[in-house]
């Protein structure tokens, strides 16, 4: 197991967790109607708080690629998936509140699962070099659809817990296609070639329609809402395509297997432990 890429992933994790709160708690203070308009986007841009909650994203996003830089998809997704880990205590820390029972029996099961996962996975490196389009497209379209099915429901769902998890769900799952993409670029290399090819671009465009939903998500209900759907879709998509379409190794033996399916339980039970908690549901995160 690569020491690197784990200390890369889980600080990832811890950035990403940090960009995500501060989000949230700007995100909720912008009118209603501005819900997945660009112009949510062009609001927040003027909130200092907020850049400063895109810069630790952002930063956690950089040592997510330089993780998938040395690893593969499959192990780097669920080291990602563990933000909520670190969201707890920074909450909790804003309201002076101390942990209770649940959190930490949530962490407790989530950071099971994953060790779970990922011994039973044994995640190897891609077996496939070139990517063929018809392959992407096979990939791309059902994602899509997805994601257009998820902002429809939460268009329309009258509850917006509802709605914000929903439309978390639809970030998540385009999240986990941007980390996918992410790594194809980084194996392009840093050339002008780079810029021949089409991944790049959709990687912006992916990215940019991505952070519109989460924000809509932040914006319409408390962080508990969002945080569980958006942090099991991103992982859950990411490794789908990492085994699927860029054909990286994981053991599918019935004895590994079963494991893994555990370990994914497990990790879905401890982000929902964590995410449903009092600190992290606060209006105020």
């Amino acid at each position: 197991m690569d020491v690197l890429v784990i200390a890369l992933g889980l600080g990832s994790a811890l950035l990403l967790a940090v960009g995500f709160a501060v989000q949230q708690r700007t995100a909720e203070q912008m009118p209603r109607s501005h819900r997945l308009e660009p112009r949510l986007l062009l609001d927040l841009v003027h909130r200092p708080v907020w850049l400063a909650g895109i810069a630790a994203m952002v930063g956690g996003q950089l040592l997510g690629a330089a993780a998938l830089g040395h690893g593969e998809l499959t192990l780097v997704e669920p080291l990602m998936a563990s933000n909520v880990l670190f969201a707890l205590p920074l909450a909790a820390a804003w309201h002076k509140r101390r942990l209770g029972r649940r959190e930490w029996l949530g962490a407790i099961v989530l950071i099971a699962g994953l060790a779970v996962f990922v011994l039973a996975a044994d995640p190897g490196a891609s077996r496939r070099t070139l990517v063929p389009a018809a392959l992407w497209v096979e990939a791309l379209v059902p994602i899509f659809l997805v994601v257009s099915g998820f902002v429809a429901l939460g268009r329309r769902h009258p509850d917006p817990a509802r709605q914000a998890t929903l439309l978390a769900a639809g970030a998540g799952t385009l999240y986990g296609l941007q980390d996918a993409l992410t790594q194809r670029t980084l194996q392009l290399g840093f050339t002008l070639t780079m810029l021949e090819t089409w991944q790049p671009y959709l990687l912006v465009a992916v990215a940019v329609v991505g952070l519109l939903l989460a924000q809509s998500a932040y914006q319409t209900a408390p962080l508990s809402a969002s945080q569980p759907a958006m942090a099991i879709a991103e992982p859950i998509t990411g490794i789908a395509l990492g085994a699927g379409l860029l054909a990286q190794g994981l053991r599918l033996g019935p004895l590994p297997l079963a494991f893994e399916l555990v370990g994914i339980a497990g990790m879905v039970t401890g982000l929902l432990l964590c995410a449903g908690s009092p600190v992290v549901a606060a209006r105020a995160v």
